[in-house]
Formats: C-alpha cells, sequence, structure tokens
C-alpha cells in the first residue's frame, strides 16, 4: 500500500490523546506555565493525535469491493441463499465483515458487544439485513479508481484474505477450536495500516525504508512513529465496537511474546508475505512456529500447499444441522464404507434401526441415496 508524499516528521505515542487523557497527560497539562518544552511536546503530540483521529473518522467510509457487494447481491437472486455462502461472501472482504460485526455487536440483547465472527454476526442480524448492507454499501472498483482510496482496498485485501487462508490452514493443522473468529481477526489483523496511510502521506515506504520483513518493518513504525499498525489497529477495533477478543489480537499480533490466537495470526501474516512473494525471515517462522505448535515439517507442508488449490482439511459447520447426534453418528460410519451391520454392532444398535435412521437422513437432507446423504453432509461440514 505505498503511498507518495513528505516523510513526516517523528512523533511519540499518541493513543492516550485518541482513546481520552491520561493520569500522566493532565499532570503535565497542570505544568505546562512553566515549562515551554513541555508545552511543545504536549502540542507536538495533540497534532498526531488530530492525524489519527482524523484518519479514524476517514475509515468510516471504507469501501466494500464492487465484486464483493456483488457477489452478496447474487446469492439472493434465486430466493433464500445458504448461511454458509453468505458468511463466506462477508468473509472475504474487508469492509463487509466490519459492517456485519458493527452492527450485530450495536443490537440488544445478550449478544451485544459479543459477536466475534460473521457466522453469529449473520445469525444476529439475519440474511435479510445482510442483503440490505451489501444494498446500500459503498463500492470500490478497481477500473473505477477515486482520488480518495485508489487501489488500496483491492490492495489490502490481497494481504488479508492470503493471511486468512493462512491462519485457517494453520487452525486445520494445530485443532484450533475458535476457527470462525480466527477468520475475522485473521481478515482485520492489518486494519491499523489504513489508519496510518491517511494519517501519515509517507505511509508505508518511507516510513518502513529498506525495512524488508514484517519485523524490520514494525521496528521502523516504532521508532519512526512511537506506535505500529498493530496497536494502532487494536484502538480502532475498540472504537467500532468489536469485541475484546477481537481487538485484543489485532493490537498484539506483533507483540514479542505474542500466544494464542495472536501467535497463529502473526504466523498466519508472515505466511501471506510469503506466498505473495515478500521477505520472511526462516528464524521468525521457526520460532513462532513452534509457539503455535507446528512442527518444522509440518510447517514445510503448510508453505509447500498454500500457493495451491485447497484441498481436504475439514468443512466448517455454519448451516444449522438437520440430524440428530445418533443420525450424525450412523452416516459417519456409512462415509467409512461401514455396512448396516458393523455400524450396528459397534454402536449397539439393531441392524433395522440403523435403517430407520438413514431413512430419516436421506429424507432430512433431500438425498437420493447414501452416496448423496454422506456428499451433502460432508460439504456442509456435518460429519
Amino acid at each position: 500500500m505505498a503511498m507518495g508524499g513528505d516523510t513526516p516528521e517523528p512523533v511519540r505515542p499518541v493513543l492516550r490523546e485518541v482513546s481520552g487523557p491520561s493520569v500522566a497527560s493532565v499532570a503535565q497539562a497542570k505544568s505546562a506555565p512553566t515549562d515551554p518544552y513541555a508545552a511543545r511536546e504536549r502540542h507536538h503530540n495533540e497534532g498526531h493525535g488530530r492525524r489519527l483521529t482524523a484518519a479514524f473518522e476517514a475509515l468510516e467510509a471504507f469501501p466494500v469491493l464492487a465484486e464483493s457487494r456483488n457477489r452478496v447481491l447474487r446469492l439472493f437472486e434465486d430466493g433464500e441463499p445458504s448461511t454458509s455462502d453468505v458468511v463466506a461472501a462477508i468473509e472475504a472482504d474487508v469492509a463487509l465483515a466490519v459492517t456485519v460485526l458493527r452492527l450485530a455487536n450495536q443490537v440488544e440483547g445478550r449478544t451485544r458487544g459479543r459477536v466475534e465472527s460473521a457466522v453469529k454476526g449473520v445469525e444476529v442480524l439475519s440474511l435479510r439485513t445482510v442483503q440490505a448492507i451489501a444494498n446500500r454499501a459503498r463500492t470500490f472498483d478497481f477500473f473505477e479508481r477515486t482520488a480518495v482510496w485508489q487501489g488500496i482496498p483491492e490492495r489490502f485485501r490481497l494481504h488479508a484474505v492470503a493471511t486468512q487462508r493462512a491462519a485457517d490452514r494453520l487452525a486445520r493443522e494445530v485443532g484450533y477450536e475458535w476457527r470462525d473468529r480466527l477468520m475475522v481477526t485473521a481478515l482485520l489483523h492489518d486494519i491499523g495500516k489504513l489508519v496510518l496511510v491517511h494519517a501519515y502521506p509517507g505511509y508505508p515506504r518511507q516510513i518502513h525504508g529498506e525495512a524488508r520483513t514484517p519485523e524490520e518493518r514494525i521496528q521502523r513504525e516504532r521508532r519512526e512513529l512511537g506506535v505500529d499498525h498493530a496497536l494502532v489497529g487494536g484502538v480502532l477495533a475498540r472504537r467500532w465496537g468489536l469485541p475484546k477478543s477481537i481487538a485484543s489480537v489485532i493490537e498484539r499480533h506483533h507483540a514479542d511474546e505474542c500466544d494464542g490466537e495472536a501467535a497463529l495470526v502473526r504466523l498466519a501474516d508472515m505466511l501471506a508475505h510469503y506466498v505473495l512473494g515478500g521477505a520472511v525471515s526462516p528464524s521468525e517462522l521457526l520460532a513462532v512456529a513452534r509457539i503455535v505448535g507446528v512442527t518444522p515439517a509440518d510447517l514445510r507442508t503448510v508453505m509447500y500447499e498454500l500457493p495451491l488449490p485447497v484441498a481436504g482439511g475439514r468443512p466448517r459447520q455454519i448451516d444449522p444441522c438437520p440430524m440428530s447426534s445418533r443420525e450424525i453418528d450412523v452416516l459417519r460410519r456409512l462415509a467409512r464404507g461401514m455396512v448396516y451391520k458393523q455400524i450396528a454392532s459397534e454402536l449397539g444398535l439393531s441392524t433395522s434401526t440403523v435403517r430407520t435412521h438413514l431413512h430419516n437422513v436421506y429424507g432430512k437432507l433431500g438425498a437420493m441415496d447414501r452416496a448423496q446423504a454422506v456428499l451433502i453432509a460432508t460439504e456442509r461440514g456435518w460429519i
């Protein structure tokens, strides 16, 4: 997301100016009349605080990609679409994901401020609300650029989606439980960069200079700006009313001692740079992989497979499953190639009961035979 312009002057941390005055800043203000240096320093920080605040406000108009909007609307052309298809369309666009999460977290009730995923967001808002969001969305088209956004939304999405895909692959590798939330935190991990692009005309090219790897660039940001995009992104997520669980991962994914989901996102971020032809540090890759429990051999496999079409792995269960737990047990064994007698023996049932369960499964899934039932249930992540 290189942008031209003058190199901004170095700044000190100013997030307290954005989020509210601290005890230290109040004390500093009281000493201003007798301390000219303190007065200059406070004026300096307030100026940069205004820059960041203006950038936060500018991002209220961050556009949905025109193709993303069109894909959502096409899903509704033939009636009610599947939840999984709508969720996939939302998770592929930064602005759509943010809008759905912000609105869902404002809905009164027990989920207010706790919606961590597009899956839950669609459940809270309804499919028709998502359709209305897409209809009203501001859009950006790569072939019809505006002076305000130029190519930023498209370039930003490329890395965001590459990171999301890498994070999902890692989640399957380590059996990570919170996969739906990870799809959001990975997609939004770099939203702080959008703030810095608006706040400082020299960002990122002139700020990063000759830095090549993500670690080198984050150090340059801290040295030149006094903050980094991860910290700014965490502030933005909180301003948007996103849950702490999301804001914290965004904020910590470049922290020296990151762990858990933040470490997964950090590793995915490095893998995305690798896949898109960027420079990464082999030692940093291995170090973060160790934190999340990925062995060097498994990391090599992931790095090899990421540029290839997605294959294998367990689908995410998004659409509500119409089958009972016992029906799922029977269908899973049928998918393994077991016959009625084997299934009955393993589950402690009679063969006639197994046959009845499968008859019910076919009816619930609209399947003509066992092969179609297994295919439908597998594609939707139910078995």
